[in-house]
């Protein structure tokens, strides 16, 4: 039992569980990004087609976009120990077992299964940091989290280049898929819920609820798990400012998703870069975002705790990055491969810098229904890892990829639009059921 002196001094154990959030990020990452360093040497062995190839690439977004909101009532019902655990496991094994198909319907099969399993993720990331965190450090919290994705992006493509060279494409799944497999099991073994974490004090926990975490002191004391109700779920539809951030997330996503798949395409076809020198140059933008989605968060929380509006601290970096996002189109003005990459890299630091959008389930949402929102966010916002590949590929035949670069700035400067007029005042909503009673 802890002693009255130790309790006086908050312990900092929520610092730790980010880190461990951070590390899943990556691994997340990692699983997905695996699969387009091995792609050239999976097409030369099992004879695939461009077109089976792009149905590979594509499974992904399709099973995960469209269990979003399933697995937001899962981390509302069952919680992130169990449910992350499960997810690292089955999405790790998923990968795993890459490494030992021998064609093309064992390898489609496994990436729809991997976005299956992935589904939960990022909505028990939010209850997690939820939960953890206070307000005055939440958007910092999602900030360093989420920047797992962009630093993996940028660090990890050589690892994994790395690795299929020496252990060949098989090798790598196996490889990452085991360290996703171990890392679940840790994550078990080691997370809990805040009220149950045994190394938190007193002071902790009430640093983090009076400041705004919902460290769901009662509902840790009910172990029975909260029932799914089709009210719920209307309920995370019919609220302007919650359709705001969704539209939001759609056109931050809508700009990564151009980065995670036609750049590379973009400087070596469209602009006539070497890919040598594509590979090295794409780098640059990544690392931008990552720069930039560090400081949105930590800078919101600055002004958070120097009394600044929530409206401003909250809003302002996300409606300034994507506007800084629009400046994508200023590419198709300039044929200096220094410009173009200037272009590029403001705008993906501007999309890094609007990064910091989870931080509104995490304020708008019921309480209740945390999960359930932050699913319905990610569902609308995976939406863009489907639609945008095609409508850019549509736009870009012909041999120009302008009408393509201005598809990508429209789309950003609506979802400034939608933080602008949508969003309005940023405060929790009370479910309409109890503003009934």
């Amino acid at each position: 039992m802890k002693n009255a002196v130790t309790d006086l001094k908050p312990t900092r154990i929520r610092f730790r569980i980010l880190a461990f959030i951070f590390i899943s990020v990556v691994i997340n990452y990692m699983d997905r990004s695996n699969i387009s360093v091995a792609a050239s040497a999976i097409s030369n062995e099992l004879h695939l087609t461009s077109v089976q190839l792009g149905l590979i690439f594509s499974a992904f977004g399709w099973t995960y976009a469209a269990l979003q909101i399933p697995g937001g009532i899962l981390v509302d019902r069952f919680g992130p120990r169990l449910l992350y655990s499960l997810s690292l496991i089955l999405w790790s094994a998923a990968t795993l077992l890459q490494g030992i198909m021998k064609g093309f319907a064992g390898l489609f099969g496994f990436r729809l299964a991997i976005g299956a399993f992935e589904a939960p993720a990022y909505p028990a990331n939010n209850r997690i940091v939820t939960s953890w965190f206070p307000d005055n450090e939440r958007a910092s919290a999602i900030a360093v989290y989420t920047s797992g994705q962009f630093l993996g992006l940028a660090f990890l493509t050589p690892a994994l280049a790395a690795i299929e060279h020496f252990a060949g494409w098989r090798g790598l799944f196996i490889i990452t898929g085991s360290i996703g497999i171990i890392w679940g099991l840790i994550w078990y073994f080691v997370y809990r819920d805040p009220i149950k974490h045994s190394a938190t004090n007193k002071a902790e926990l009430d640093y983090i609820e009076k400041g705004g975490g919902l460290i769901n002191r009662a509902a840790a004391k009910n172990s029975g798990a909260s029932p799914f109700a089709w009210h719920n779920l209307r309920e995370v539809f019919i609220h302007r400012k919650l359709w705001g951030i969704y539209i939001g997330q759609f056109a931050v996503n809508s700009t990564l998703w151009f980065f995670l798949t036609w750049f590379p395409t973009y400087l070596v076809k469209y602009r006539g870069l070497n890919l040598l020198t594509s590979g090295f140059l794409a780098s640059v933008p990544f690392l931008a975002a990552f720069a930039g989605l560090l400081l949105s968060g930590f800078l919101s929380d600055f002004l958070i705790k120097k009394r600044v509006s929530v409206g401003i601290a909250r809003k302002s970096p996300v409606i300034i990055g994507l506007l800084l996002s629009v400046s994508i189109v200023g590419a198709n003005y300039v044929n200096s491969t220094a410009l173009i990459i200037f272009f590029m890299t403001v705008a993906f630091f501007g999309n890094g810098f609007a990064s910091i959008t989870w931080v509104f389930v995490s304020t708008l949402a019921p309480k209740h229904l945390i999960g359930l929102t932050g699913g319905v966010f990610n569902f609308i916002g995976g939406l863009a890892s489907i639609i945008v590949p095609i409508v850019i590929g549509f736009l870009s035949r012909g041999g120009s990829f302008t009408r393509s670069l201005i598809f990508i700035a429209v789309v950003a400067f609506i979802g400034a639009c939608s933080y602008i007029f949508l969003v309005g005042k940023v405060e929790r909503i009370e479910p309409e059921q109890e503003k009934a009673s």
